[in-house]
């Protein structure tokens, strides 16, 4: 069982808790998208939080990785243990990577919200043609 917060919903995105246990249990991105079936591409999309793997995927990458399905998605329940803290990280960073994490999060939403925005102005587009 991992500490509380080490890649806690929180504190990491889906595409860092994949990433963490992809290293964790020793893989390269070619090995796993390798074994799931899948393009190198593919695999780091997941991983930079660009796209998302569907269902049957994410009960295979659990599997393959040896975390629990609800870690990979939340950070809540069994993930790999996290690493020996060498040295504290300063305060100062600390608060700049949380910051950074809540951007990229607004960021990823409004990207979203520009697509649906896209998908919207098309059809209005091809209902007056």
């Amino acid at each position: 069982m991992q500490e509380e917060g080490y890649y806690s919903e929180t504190a990491a995105t889906f595409g860092d808790r994949l990433a963490g246990a992809r290293e964790g249990a020793g893989l390269s991105q070619e090995a796993l998208a390798t074994q799931l079936g899948v393009e190198v591409g593919t695999l780091q999309a997941w991983e930079d939080d660009m796209d998302e793997p569907r269902a049957n995927r994410l009960q295979m990458l659990a599997g393959m990785l040896n975390v629990s399905l609800s870690w990979l998605l939340t950070g809540r329940g069994d993930g790999p243990e996290a690493p020996a803290a060498t040295e504290a990280t300063p305060p100062a960073v600390s608060e700049i990577l949380s910051e950074m994490r809540v951007l990229r999060a607004e960021m990823m939403r409004a990207a979203e919200r520009m697509a649906t925005l896209e998908k919207r102005l098309k059809r209005v587009g091809e209902a007056t043609s």
